[in-house]
């Protein structure tokens, strides 16, 4: 791993919402220019993406592309105006890893459907690129204002069936601060992300009932749950904070999901 010595890259964050925002305050705090682009400021699924992006790309900058895989070969078709750019860092899904029920960072990808195919393709876009790449792919992101005990606080949570399927998951803090390192880094390759506790839909729900004094999920076919709890999947996300070097802040829900998380 290393870092620039002497020369601040610049910075563009494509995607500056729940987590590229946090992202750029890390680096902006570390003396780093960075640039914010969102959807609003860019439509990157119009026919000129490129040509609208490309004044906004400086020489070597290193690019945090966090933007949802979008239809047809738009997200290719916007990839050309990085040609400048030394380095991105892609923020993926574990959702290209299909149906595995256990992740680490040796299990090859198996998407099941359009939408995860999409992803796939997306990060295989970034690697084929004249830049140096990073993949990123995060499991469920939760923190203020996001997560079960939200989604429980609007009656809006139910559970798969008797909610007995794993869930991993990661607070943005912690990918906020692991895709600021990512950037930072020379590490190339494909790593999962999340804590160090998946546990059952039951588990977190059960949790969030008694501290955040909820009423109980009820329980609904797998049909009727969206498609993102439907999985049975364990993440072992520790080999990429291995090795960049830095350790969670919240290795598990019981400490991400404190009273005062809504900061």
């Amino acid at each position: 791993m290393s870092y620039p010595a002497i020369e601040l890259f610049p910075v563009l964050i494509l995607g500056a919402g729940y987590t590229g925002s946090r992202v750029a305050r890390i680096l902006s705090a570390q003396g780093y220019g960075v640039m914010t682009l969102r959807s609003s400021d860019i439509d990157f699924n119009a026919p000129d993406a490129t040509a609208q992006l490309l004044p906004k790309v400086a020489d070597k900058c290193l690019v945090l592309h966090s933007i949802p895989s979008l239809p047809g070969n738009a997200d290719a078709r916007f990839l050309d105006a990085l040609g400048k750019a030394s380095r991105i860092v892609y923020l993926s899904t574990t959702g290209v890893y299909g149906g595995a029920e256990h992740v680490d960072e040796h299990t090859p990808i198996a998407p099941r459907n359009p939408r995860e195919q999409a992803r796939a393709d997306t990060e295989s876009a970034v690697s084929r690129g004249p830049w140096q790449s990073l993949i990123l792919r995060p499991a469920a992101i939760y923190g203020p204002d996001r997560g079960v005990h939200v989604s429980m606080a609007q009656g809006a949570y139910t559970l798969n069936g008797d909610g007995s399927n794993y869930i991993s998951r990661i607070h943005v803090d912690d990918l906020a601060r692991l895709a600021a390192a990512a950037l930072l880094s020379d590490l190339t390759g494909a790593y999962p992300v999340a804590d160090e506790h998946p546990c059952t839909s039951r588990e977190i729900a059960d949790y969030c009932a008694v501290r955040f004094q909820l009423p109980p999920p009820v329980s609904a076919s797998q049909s009727d749950v969206p498609v993102s709890r439907r999985n049975n999947r364990q993440v072992d996300g520790r080999a990429i904070f291995r090795l960049l070097g830095l350790s969670l802040l919240y290795p598990s829900y019981k400490e991400g999901l404190q009273l005062n998380s809504s900061r």
